[in-house]
């Protein structure tokens, strides 16, 4: 008897991975690539961009000329509100990819990579910061996840312009000093803040080079400064907070639940970051168990995939170990 194949597909704000595989957990075909977002690029170029690498993972697995695979789990970073998530499901219905489909936000994918508990809450912090939660009883907690617009608070992006902008106050005096300011200039290779903000301006430091100054914000703060710790802080504090609302939410304060933490800027686990973190859910949920998921939330979307087609808890462990393989093939190429 033939295995059943299935395809997953974690659409992430900076990469994409696509997995077709089978029942018996074993990975067919693994394709990485590019960001997919529909928040981000729009709907119908994000799945235009999903397509073309469903094509070549069908083409990888050897099955190029079959039917539709029999499962699609979906999760796409943007999906947020329960209309984003219809509109979405629709168009993945449209594709003909497999016979069976499910679509839904890509915190849901860090959630079930992480943990096979019934209880849990799932936080992602990388370009952008959203939080997720469910119940054994089936209940589930989520946040519109649309910004400052929803009252949201962080992320890589924002980690990132406030380093920026805590160095140019600093340097020009309408804050106070931060090791921010040499730091940021010594990244963009000139001499003072105002030399950065200038050449931003005018396009002779590319904006990209902003992007990676979230990292630089945590280097700072380890050294001490405390312009950069208290953003660090607060960053804790808004993890902290989407935890333990989604707990609450739950009803799962006093329960051994599961916490996944995920994301560039959660999986680097600095110490005053991911330390305030814990010291923070354990402080409003005793009996919480903190996990930090160091693979790729495909694994997830797989899981949920053989979840779905009943299979083995065998096939369960033997995704897990294979996805974690191929994923460190694909950094490497």
């Amino acid at each position: 008897m033939s295995e059943s194949l299935w395809l997953a597909i974690d659409g992430g704000n900076s990469k994409t991975d696509v997995v077709i595989g089978d029942t018996s957990g074993r990975v067919r075909s693994f394709v990485r690539g590019p960001g997919s977002s529909p928040q981000s690029l729009g709907l119908a170029p994000a799945m235009q961009l999903l397509d073309r690498m469903v094509t070549q993972a069908r083409y990888e697995a050897g099955v190029a000329d079959g039917g539709p695979l029999e499962r699609a789990e979906v999760f796409l970073a943007g999906v947020d509100l329960p209309e984003e998530v219809d509109i979405a499901a629709k168009a993945v219905e449209a594709t003909g990819w497999a016979r069976g489909y499910h679509v839904d936000n890509d915190t849901f994918a860090l959630l079930r990579a992480g943990t096979d508990s019934p209880d849990a809450v799932a936080v992602i912090c990388g370009a952008g910061i959203n939080c997720v939660g469910r119940a054994a009883d089936g209940r589930s907690a989520r946040f519109p996840a649309l910004g400052m617009l929803s009252g949201d608070w962080g992320g890589g992006h924002h980690l990132a312009s406030l380093a920026m902008w805590h160095a140019a106050r600093g340097e020009d005096g309408r804050g106070p000093a931060t090791a921010l300011q040499q730091a940021v200039a010594r990244h963009c290779g000139v001499a003072t803040v105002a030399e950065v903000v200038a050449g931003v301006h005018l396009g002779t430091i590319p904006r990209e080079r902003l992007d990676d100054m979230s990292e630089l914000l945590f280097a700072v703060a380890a050294t001490g400064d405390e312009v950069a710790r208290r953003v660090v802080a607060r960053q804790a504090r808004e993890v902290v907070a989407l935890v333990t609302v989604a707990a609450d939410r739950l009803d799962l304060r006093h329960a051994p639940y599961a916490v996944v933490l995920g994301g560039g800027v959660l999986r680097a686990q600095h110490p005053l970051h991911d330390s305030a973190i814990r010291e923070g859910i354990i402080a409003h949920s005793p009996r919480a168990m903190v996990s930090v998921l160091t693979q790729p939330p495909v694994l997830g979307a797989g899981l949920s995939a053989l979840d779905s087609l009943n299979a083995t808890v065998e096939s369960h462990q033997t995704l897990r170990h294979l996805v974690a393989v191929f994923s460190q093939f694909s950094a490497a190429l």
